[in-house]
């Protein structure tokens, strides 16, 4: 029988009040370079990433794999001809995907490529999220830029020299929260436009997702996950120098969050628990 992984943090000050992760399953480690996870409730399935070699090479080598919720692969070439595809979003049966200086568009229903947007002055294009009026947001880890893709065409939406190493986006109604691979830093970005700190957690910060009323997880691609309130942040996952922890998806209504392991090549399911 194996034993499962539990890593706890109980919060200081918080009573009883305990964050958890626990190790659900693992998929074989036959996904290569995986970058990112998308959660389609509609299909309850994962569409993951691959670069499948160097995160900055154009090389015609990245796919999108499926994954099913039970941690078996269905596919590792689902969908085909992207170079080093990272951050995804879905909205309207597309899944859109940062792939270094384009944003992809591919149907849900077919696994096929319908539109490769290149965005001007593009170095580093790493992470997308999409709202609910379907404003595609991708952010430029090189540039620091948070560009906006709307019917069809892209705009830079922000930028600013306190966005050092941008990285991991969310959507929310009331803004759009941010962190840095750099340093580490996490913001919102209220619509008008105010950049406003919210907490740090450390240096290779890569994804966020919301778990609660202004709670989050956030994943540290060297190999962590933090638990984020406005009273800062809690480790509760440490394989760092192990295996990675790049751009986390979390499915609210079963409690799982997905973990892609880029260099270990796998996914990990682990259930949040409060």
């Amino acid at each position: 029988m194996k034993k499962a992984l539990v890593i706890v943090l109980l919060a200081s000050g918080f009573g009883a009040t305990a964050q958890s992760l626990t190790l659900k399953w693992k998929t074989p480690p036959n996904i290569p370079v995986p970058e990112s996870v998308a959660f389609e409730p509609k299909g309850n399935v994962l569409y993951v990433a691959c670069i499948n070699g160097k995160p900055e090479e154009k090389d015609g080598n990245g796919t999108i794999a499926k994954v099913g919720v039970d941690g078996k692969i269905v596919a590792v070439d689902w969908a085909t001809g992207l170079d080093a595809p990272k951050g995804m979003g879905i909205y309207n049966g597309n899944l859109y995907v940062a792939d270094i200086t384009q944003v992809r568009t591919i149907s849900l229903a077919t696994g096929k490529i319908t539109s490769s947007l290149e965005i001007e002055g593009a170095q580093f294009l790493n992470d997308i999220t999409v709202d609910k009026k379907g404003n595609v947001y991708v952010s430029d880890t090189q540039t620091g830029k948070i560009h906006l893709v709307k019917g069809g065409k892209a705009e830079v939406y922000f930028e600013s020299p306190e966005l050092n190493g941008v990285n991991g986006l969310l959507a929310l109604d009331n803004g759009l929260y941010i962190v840095s691979f750099a340093t580490g830093n996490s913001y919102k970005l209220g619509a008008d436009k105010k950049l406003t700190p919210f907490t740090k957690v450390v240096e290779g910060a890569d994804g966020i997702v919301a778990v609660g009323k202004d709670e989050y997880l956030v994943s540290n691609w060297h190999g962590e996950v933090y638990y984020v309130d406005a009273k800062g942040a809690r480790k509760l996952v440490d394989t760092k120098d192990k295996v990675n922890a790049a751009d986390i998806e979390y499915d609210a209504k079963t409690k799982t969050l997905y973990i892609p392991t880029f260099f270990a090549n796998s996914v990990d399911a682990y259930t949040f628990s409060k």
